[in-house]
């Protein structure tokens, strides 16, 4: 099982939802509104760190739990759907998942998904 996070441009979120619909199975999937800074922050004008003040940039941060057989097709709709080929387009991260439970049923692992 995988834990796939992508941070997206939030005007892309209804591109990337209509690119995972197509995906036959898919689980289903989360969608959050966040707000961070990358790497590409840097002091302005020599003031010092503290004396500068940052706007947080917002995206959306999308999880999905699936199979491990599932990942490619999910990730490569992302990745398609989501690009604008700009600075800031986003993040995919993949992460094993330990373990899922239905708290509903009981049911366990991929069944759970």
């Amino acid at each position: 099982m995988k834990h796939i996070i992508a941070y997206i441009k939030p005007h892309k979120l209804s591109e990337v939802t209509l690119a995972l619909h197509k995906i036959e199975g898919l689980p289903g999937m989360t969608v959050l509104d966040v707000k961070g800074f990358g790497r590409g922050w840097q002091t302005e004008n020599n003031m010092p760190l503290e004396e500068q003040v940052y706007d947080f940039v917002p995206h959306v941060k999308i999880e999905i739990f699936c199979p491990d057989g599932m990942v490619d097709d999910i990730v490569n709709a992302i990745e398609r759907s989501a690009h604008t080929g700009l600075r800031g387009d986003g993040k995919i991260y993949i992460c094993e998942a330990l373990e899922a439970i239905r708290i509903s049923t009981g049911e366990r692992g991929e069944t759970a998904i």
